[in-house]
């Protein structure tokens, strides 16, 4: 490996901030979709969805849930809710999710109070941000 070579994996894996257990707090409440980027490079901007979800985890088990903001601040959803399970291996975390129709996987990338990263199996990359509820007032 060359100087160059070397100094490049450096630099991306110092770039790359390792997730304390303390910030998985913040997957909890409601985030909107606001990329997809996928494996072959596509990407796509999400300006306005009509569904949220709503994480909702505890000593790390819980659920995913699809929520529709109503103008009133309330949510509708069907109450399907899909059971979450927070696994860290190998230094990262994963979101394991099983409904009775089957069972995924989740890598969190990044989370914040404000933002989060999730890539699937499929190396496609959901950039979600938090839920803002609008207001007619």
């Amino acid at each position: 490996m060359n100087k160059i070579s070397l100094l490049f994996v450096l630099i991306c894996f110092s770039c790359s901030k390792k997730i304390e257990k303390d910030e998985l707090k913040n997957i909890n409440g409601y985030w909107e979709i606001k990329s997809v980027k996928t494996s072959d490079g596509a990407s796509k901007q999400y300006k306005v969805n009509e569904t949220i979800d709503y994480f909702e985890i505890k000593k790390n088990k819980g659920f995913r849930q699809k929520v529709m903001p109503q103008f009133d601040g309330k949510f509708l959803t069907n109450g399907v809710q899909e059971e979450v399970t927070i696994i860290e291996k190998n230094n990262e975390f994963y979101l394991e999710y099983k409904t009775k129709y089957g069972k995924w996987r989740e890598t969190l990338i990044t989370i914040s109070d404000s933002t989060m990263e999730l890539k699937n199996v499929d190396n496609t990359v959901y950039n979600y941000k938090r839920f803002v509820p609008f207001s007619l007032k």
